[in-house]
């Protein structure tokens, strides 16, 4: 048999955790107070307490949804709480009889704030105890009955009785263990029996929410439950003897979790972006906001409703939209929407649960950013009736006015770009309208040249409208329209010939002097008072000149039609016009002379050469005429041979093929191989016709069986021309010249080499020559030389004593004359000690020397010498009284001496 004992008493914890919530809801509507609800929170546990064991939950009220909060416990070591607020045993110990007691604090991550609340933790009573306690009365489940055998038939179990689910609120705030029901079997006064219960929540995960004490068989919950984490658990309740054996079939037990209105509606974004386009009516959709409830959407709980709390701005309308209460749809409910008064709306909206009941429900909020959108409900307005510009003629691509508009629309957008165009005033279309895309501005340019002479001013019409139409209903006019004064500038523009090129058609030959015509340009100017000068620009030939005031052209030269410088019988010169303007402007024109021929050349024979056999057969030579000329002046040509010569009438004969070309052959049998001058006379059908002798030169060789000429030489090798002589002549000629230039310089560089040699040999002397150092040194002093015959004479030869005989007066008086040997004629100069002392003799011994302390043939070394002074003549007197200026004709070597002596008394 199975029943449900204490049933009507299970409606009460029910009605009593509804009527908690409600409160609680009502409460935090109110006046929201962050921090902890409660001051203390208390649990009831069994004695031994374990590791990780959930021991209650505690609350933390967080009206600001964007606080994050972290949990610690006074007693760290013992307890722990999570991020939910679940508190757990960090180790296991036993639970005193006496209350355990610490603290929990609630920390705000970002600004520090603390919050703290005290927990009571109080052990179970034991059996002992229990008796001491007032009875509490709990509902009772009892296992039904097995199926039994009677009288050999089964006893059906009766059906009425079927286990209602046990419905437990969440967020229970306990104590915890809470007793739900008792579960019991029939058996247990004859039995001992165990009790168990399996499933998710008992031994499966979550593990431990639900506990049964195996003796009394007590269902209990041992902490908060969340209905948004589980709604339902399903249980099994077992009954077994001490030996483990299965006493009662196992029974269900469903425990259903009652939903409390504990999560606020959260919105799917805080900030909702929409748009309407300006001047909507009333009833247009603009955007959705959702929100959602993480409670039973079933219930009272889930059902949320949604209303705008603010609109920014308020005008011209402070209730502009209105929300649907359960779907969010925003739409507009008021007229007057212009995005170029208000661009924007801000909207806060509240979505409640509890079917948005103010007084029971939570609610929460978002931010609806609703953009009014442009359209097309301003034309543009030009700033000006009248715009004003000017152009220079004949200019192109020139901008002459800018346009300028107002448009309210929104910038850079289809309804604000404006289009322009031209509706009056330039019939011609010289005249364009572009558009500055940054500005906004007409650019009025001019397409096509302008001719002041022709226009002077226009006066155009324009237009203004947008690249998209106006939106409907706008009572403003599509466009705007001005005017734009364009005033043309008068500019000085080139001279002009008319016609270009002018063609004349003269005979050629007209002699020098003649005049042609008359070459007049035209100054499109007419305004100005302008002259203009003619000035010859081309004229290859060099046949013309051209008046300057005029422009009358006359020959300088005899017109030939056949000059190379004539093509197609046309010939062409230009000129140029220029003006006395500000800029002075110039314009060049053509004069096209088509020459006509007159028989002026004269026919020669073509070829000028040609060979043939000694005798008639086989051959004969086909000769024609070049005539410069043309048709009538040209062919056909009558050719004939010289008169004046016997000899020639009497060996060939001319046959005329046709009137172009004839034919030479021998008249007699042989005639000996040689160069032969056959005169032939030539006359075109000019009128008058015009004859000429023409020289055809031929070679009559000897010819094999085929007619072909078997000599070597050519009649091109029998001389040379004038030309090629005169160009030998000039070579030898230069190159002679080339000869004597050698040779001199020869001569020359053989004199200096000579003259530089009579004192010393270039290769042996050190004084005159540049030492050429590859590094920086000191001259005489890097080098090794023997300076020792650089020394005075007196220290070179101290031994050596002047003999008596003839002295100079004024020598002075040392030590006797020695005796030098005789000096001789062509000494070798290559040691320049000798060199130095025969020259020292020479001059001691001649009385007509100059004196002795004189300077002779020394260079200056320079200071620094490792070589003494080279005069050994310490003369007494300055010689002074003498006249030194002959020393300035000996030469460059003579200088110093002479600068020294013959300076006067310097």
């Amino acid at each position: 048999m199975c029943r449900i004992a204490g049933a009507p008493r299970t409606l009460l914890p029910l009605l009593a955790a509804l009527l908690q919530a409600s409160v609680e809801a009502s409460g935090e509507i109110a006046l929201c107070k962050t921090g902890f609800p409660e001051d203390v929170y208390s649990a009831v546990l069994p004695k031994d307490v374990h590791e990780g064991q959930p021991l209650l939950n505690v609350k933390f009220s967080n009206c600001n949804r964007k606080r994050k909060v972290q949990y610690e416990s006074s007693e760290p070591a013992d307890f722990k709480v999570d991020e939910d607020g679940t508190v757990y045993a960090v180790r296991s110990f036993p639970l005193t009889a006496e209350q355990a007691k610490f603290l929990i604090y609630a920390q705000d991550k970002e600004t520090q704030e603390k919050w703290q609340v005290a927990v009571n933790l109080s052990r179970e009573p034991t059996l002992t105890e229990e008796p001491m306690k007032e009875p509490h009365e709990i509902e009772e489940i009892v296992f039904p009955r097995q199926l039994a055998k009677h009288s050999g038939a089964l006893q059906r179990q009766k059906r009425d009785w079927v286990i209602p689910p046990i419905n437990l609120p969440e967020n229970s705030r306990g104590p915890f263990p809470q007793e739900l029901v008792r579960i019991r079997s029939d058996r247990d006064k004859n039995l001992s029996l165990r009790y168990s219960v399996t499933g998710p929540g008992a031994d499966q995960p979550p593990t431990g929410i639900f506990i049964i004490n195996p003796i009394s068989g007590q269902l209990s919950v041992t902490k908060p439950l969340d209905r948004e984490l589980i709604a339902r658990f399903h249980l099994r309740a077992h009954a077994v003897d001490i030996n483990g054996n299965q006493v009662e079939n196992p029974i269900d037990i469903v425990i259903n979790v009652i939903d409390m209105n504990d999560n606020r509606p959260e919105f799917l974004h805080q900030v909702w972006n929409g748009s309407v386009p300006e001047g909507s009516k009333p009833g247009t959709y603009v955007m959705t906001v959702t929100a959602i409830d993480a409670d039973d959407p079933n219930a009272l709980n889930g059902m949320l409703r949604y209303r705008i709390l603010s609109q920014a701005p308020s005008t011209p309308s402070p209730n502009m939209f209105t929300i649907n209460n359960e779907t969010g749809d925003i739409i507009t409910v008021a007229a007057g929407l212009d995005r170029e008064k208000v661009q924007q709306y801000t909207l806060i909206i509240q979505a409640t649960d509890m079917e948005g009941n103010p007084t029971y429900g939570l609610s929460n909020t978002a931010t609806a950013v609703i953009t009014v959108t442009d359209v097309n409900d301003n034309p543009p307005e030009f700033t000006a009736m009248t715009f004003y510009g000017e152009v220079p003629e004949n200019r192109v691509d020139v901008i002459v006015a800018n346009l300028t508009v107002t448009d309210k629309d929104q910038p850079h957008t289809p309804a604000w770009n404006a289009a322009y165009r031209i509706s009056g005033g330039d019939p011609t279309g010289r005249f364009a309208i572009l558009t500055d895309p940054n500005s906004n501005d007409g650019l009025v340019t001019v397409v096509k040249p302008i001719d002041f002479e022709t226009n002077r001013m226009f006066v155009l019409t324009v237009a203004a409208e947008n690249q998209v139409p106006l939106a409907k209903g706008i009572q403003h006019p599509p466009q705007s329209t001005a005017t734009v004064s364009v005033t043309v500038i008068d500019v000085n523009e080139n001279p002009y010939f008319a016609p270009n090129p002018k063609i004349i058609r003269q005979e050629e030959g007209l002699h020098a002097g003649t005049m042609l015509t008359t070459l007049t340009a035209q100054d499109p100017d007419r305004y100005m008072q302008q002259n203009i000068r003619y000035t010859k620009l081309s004229d290859p030939a060099n046949w013309l000149k051209i008046d300057p005031v005029n422009g009358q052209i006359t020959t300088i030269a005899v017109l030939d039609r056949e000059s190379p410088n004539v093509k197609n019988n046309i010939y062409n010169a230009t000129f140029l016009a220029s003006d006395n303007g500000i800029p002075p402007m110039s314009g060049t024109g053509t004069l096209q002379i088509y020459l006509l021929d007159i028989n002026d050349n004269a026919p020669q024979v073509l070829p000028q050469e040609a060979e043939t056999c000694e005798t008639p057969e086989p051959n004969s030579i086909n000769i024609t005429a070049l005539d410069y000329d043309i048709d009538p002046n040209a062919g056909p040509f009558a050719f004939d041979l010289s008169l004046c010569s016997v000899t020639i009438k009497r060996n060939w004969t001319i046959n005329r093929l046709n009137g172009d070309f004839a034919q030479l052959n021998l008249k007699i049998k042989f005639l000996e191989a040689g160069i032969y001058e056959v005169p032939i006379i030539i006359t075109d059908s000019g009128n008058p016709p015009k004859s000429n002798i023409s020289i055809l030169r031929v070679k009559v060789c000897q010819c094999d069986s085929n007619g072909d000429c078997t000599d070597v030489d050519r009649i091109v090798g029998a001389g040379l021309g004038t030309g090629a002589i005169i160009a030998i002549l000039l070579c030898i000629i230069i190159l002679l010249i080339l000869v004597l230039m050698f040779v001199v310089w020869m001569k020359r560089r053989d004199k200096e080499r000579q003259a530089k040699q009579l004192l010393i040999d270039p290769e042996d002397d050190v004084r005159d020559n540049i030492l050429k150092y590859d590094e920086e040194g000191g001259g005489e002093e890097d080098q090794d030389y023997d300076l020792s015959q650089l020394q005075q004479p007196d220290t070179v030869e101290p031994d050596a004593i002047k003999p008596v005989g003839i002295r100079r007066l004024d020598e002075r008086p040392i030590h006797a004359e020695p005796q030098y040997p005789v000096r001789s004629a062509a000494p070798h100069p290559g040691d320049i000690g000798d060199f130095i002392n025969e020259g020292l003799k020479s001059a001691d011994n001649d009385p007509t020397a100059p004196p002795y302390d004189s300077l002779l043939v020394f260079d200056y070394e320079g200071s620094g010498s490792t070589a003494g002074s080279l005069s050994s003549l310490n003369s007494s007197s300055s010689g002074g009284d003498q006249d030194y200026d002959y020393l300035n004709d000996w030469g460059p070597r003579f200088k110093k001496l002479a600068d020294m002596y013959g300076g006067g008394d310097d």
